[in-house]
């Protein structure tokens, strides 16, 4: 009985980009998923092992990050409709290219005017909260007596564009990693905080929803307006602008894996990066933890 070779494609799925605009102080971003699709003349790939008209998937990687430098990202059907072309007019062999997009949209982290900004920063737009994914939680202990209350959030993730910097760590025989004196800071915010309230009759119970509401807006502010040096001093700086405003919140524990986001070489192309597209990996990652709590308060939140 004899077989034949039925409908077939390949290439680079799920390639993540971001692409960061730097024409003014307002940054913009974009951030795409994309995956790449091609069909042709790959009878042979197939039937014979030859290679002759095959265009490698990591090619087709490389042509993704280099167009968003050549190209721009105006939007993501504009952005596709350019790949589509160019892997079907350029390359004889492909005579399909599928192109699939997911695009994940971020929004501009507003921050009210006061003195603990740092200078210049209400000229500059370079902070983001990623829409959608937010999950708000709370934990409620009673034990016929008192009551506890454990409020949070989960995945709001968030980034600053620049004001980050990394460097001056130790280093030994096994340090590869790179000084970073302008680099994108970004995090997947898991946060929990202990309220005061322990549910006697002579107490009020505080209005919830406000003070989530007001929790999680001191959490962005911090992130936003803190010039980092480390992570670890952001989650502080992020628990620490909790606890000075709000007075309910007796300790806040913070979980933020350092989302990692790696510039990508260009100078193959010909291309020069200059801190405009990155790689954005989500595994391996740092993952940086603490509490930040009042002075004479006995931490009640669980160390995950």
């Amino acid at each position: 009985m004899a077989h034949v070779l039925g409908q077939n494609q390949y290439g680079k799925a799920e390639n993540r980009i971001v692409r960061v605009y730097r024409d003014s102080t307002r940054h913009e971003i974009k951030d795409l998923n994309v995956s790449v699709a091609l069909s042709g003349e790959f009878d042979d790939v197939h039937l014979t092992g030859s290679n002759a008209n095959c265009l490698p998937t990591d090619t087709t990687k490389n042509t993704v990050y280099a167009f968003a430098k050549e190209h721009g990202i105006e939007s993501a059907e504009a952005f596709g409709i350019t790949l589509a072309r160019h892997f079907v007019d350029d390359t004889p062999p492909v005579h399909r290219a599928r192109i699939r997009i997911e695009e994940y949209s971020w929004d501009r982290i507003r921050t009210p005017d006061n003195t603990s900004r740092f200078i210049g920063s209400e000229e500059v737009g370079h902070s983001f909260v990623r829409n959608g994914g937010e999950v708000r939680t709370s934990e409620i202990v009673y034990d016929g007596s008192t009551v506890q209350v454990i409020s949070g959030l989960k995945d709001l993730v968030v980034m600053n564009t620049t004001n980050s910097e990394f460097w001056g760590y130790i280093k030994d025989r096994y340090t590869t990693l790179k000084e970073a004196y302008d680099r994108i800071l970004a995090t997947q915010v898991t946060a929990r905080w202990a309220y005061s309230y322990r549910g006697r009759e002579d107490e009020t119970q505080p209005n919830w929803n406000r003070s989530y509401s007001h929790v999680r807006r001191h959490l962005l502010e911090a992130f936003a307006e803190t010039y980092s040096y480390s992570l670890q001093q952001t989650l502080h700086a992020m628990g620490t602008r909790v606890l000075n405003n709000r007075a309910e919140v007796d300790e806040v524990r913070l979980e933020l894996p350092n989302k990692h986001h790696f510039l990508v070489d260009l100078e193959p192309f010909g291309l020069k990066n200059d801190n405009e597209v990155y790689y954005a990996a989500d595994r391996m990652y740092g993952l940086i933890e603490g509490t930040v709590h009042r002075e004479g308060v006995v931490p009640v939140i669980p160390v995950a």
